[in-house]
């Protein structure tokens, strides 16, 4: 693996899962692997799980890291080619992702979108200026249409959470929210459901919240929650704006928040949720502090999925 951008740059989802798995049971069996190697962590958002994990399961390898919130401690970064600098940008992601590949063996950034412009957004330009101008591989922390680590941080969740022959039923739900959020996370969770192929997964929303095909593929959409969530072994709750009306919350509808009784026609479904998550707006106190969430060994797993993909690239190194 040269780089973790999407799910496509992963050889094999299940065998990326199992090295997950396996660095849980036994965190510092590959403790030497990243000796006098450093990570650099660039930061133009706020975080906290991703930032957290990806520091401890850098160390689990024996990496350096430095974090880097460019975003309040850099200079204005300018990212666009042939532009002419007479404005607030300072300098030019040319010149600062090529120092950065200097310092640092390998080189992972957080953005997000500006969910104003579509077709800006959904080309990647920040993170993909970053791989062409760095030289060292480029980790994604969350990009403005993707959020590979937290993606498969979730399939490692429910693999360890599913022991039974058939296949899961696994539900991803809109859920009302009081600002309008990226679709990253509902993107990457489609994507890397589809590339799996071991759940039988189910997509719902009010109508006007369908997401880019070109990350749902042919997963079903039911726009009845209720429905959707029939004989659910998983329940996936998201916040997403809409993709068609871009950036906008075309919905409020709080009878999509996730509470015990939209619960009682699932197989007792586990929720999952990426956080942080707005309680009694998106998910119900009863549900968040109840037995069938997830939500904190599912945020436990994200430092065994950034172990497992810094040790890929590191083999490679």
């Amino acid at each position: 693996m040269k780089q973790f951008i999407s799910v496509d740059d992963v050889p094999g989802v299940p065998r990326l899962v199992d090295i997950a798995l396996g660095y849980k049971k036994d965190p510092f069996k590959d403790k030497t692997l990243g000796t006098s190697k450093t990570l650099g962590m660039i930061f133009l958002n706020p975080s906290l799980r991703t930032r957290l994990s990806t520091q401890v399961a850098a160390r689990n390898l024996g990496m350096e890291v430095v974090v880097f919130n460019i975003d309040k401690e850099g200079w204005a970064l300018e990212m666009n080619d042939g532009a002419i600098m007479s404005g607030s940008t300072t300098e030019h992601v040319k010149e600062a992702a090529a120092v950065m590949g200097q310092y640092f063996d390998i080189l992972s950034i957080r953005t997000f979108p500006g969910l104003k412009n579509k077709e800006e957004d959904y080309t990647e330009k920040y993170i993909n200026q970053f791989v062409k101008y760095a030289g060292v591989p480029v980790v994604s922390l969350e990009s403005a249409t993707l959020h590979p680590l937290q993606s498969l941080t979730d399939v490692i969740t429910i693999k360890e959470r599913w022991q039974q022959p058939r296949k899961p039923k696994v539900v991803m739900t809109w859920a009302p929210h009081v600002k309008s959020l990226p679709q990253a996370v509902p993107n990457s969770f489609a994507q890397w459901m589809n590339a799996w192929g071991e759940a039988d997964f189910v997509i719902t929303h009010p109508k006007g919240y369908e997401l880019d095909k070109k990350f749902t593929g042919n997963a079903p959409v039911e726009y009845n929650q209720d429905k959707a969530l029939e004989g659910a072994d998983f329940v996936y709750v998201k916040n997403w704006s809409s993709y068609s009306d871009y950036g906008n919350i075309i919905s409020t509808d709080s009878s999509w928040m996730m509470t015990s009784q939209k619960l009682k026609g699932t197989n007792e479904a586990k929720v999952m949720h990426c956080l942080p998550v707005r309680r009694n707006v998106v998910i119900a106190d009863e549900v968040l502090d109840g037995p069938q969430s997830i939500v904190i060994p599912e945020a436990g797993n994200r430092v065994w999925a950034a172990q497992a993909v810094l040790s890929e690239i590191l083999k490679q190194r």
